[in-house]
């Protein structure tokens, strides 16, 4: 009795692909693509602040008791500064999202 013959990957991969002739059955749908948002940290812009430790402990301490984190206390600082100066609130600058830059 003779040896059974060794397969090698080229013709284990090579016996596996198909062509399209050889597939019978429905066309496969076309691929659209999906429109992406992305993440907060894709679609934003990094702004770094240096705080003295007292200023940021006491930050970090509002937080904790608050049970929030700092990014929402720091946007909530922004968003207060916003309205004294009487400019747009962060909700309506992100409504304002499909907008050239500067067209208000």
């Amino acid at each position: 009795m003779s040896k059974p013959h060794k397969l090698s990957l080229k013709s284990i991969v090579a016996a596996s692909v198909r062509t399209d002739s050889d597939i019978v059955g429905f066309p496969a749908p076309p691929i659209i693509p999906a429109i992406k948002q992305g993440t907060l940290k894709e679609r934003a812009k990094q702004l770094s602040v240096y705080l003295e430790p007292p200023v940021y402990d006491q930050l970090r301490d509002l937080a904790y008791t608050e049970r929030t984190k700092i990014h929402q206390l720091m946007l909530e600082a922004v968003d207060l500064l916003f309205k004294h100066r009487g400019a747009l609130a962060i909700r309506q600058l992100t409504a304002q999202k499909g907008k050239p830059d500067g067209v208000s």
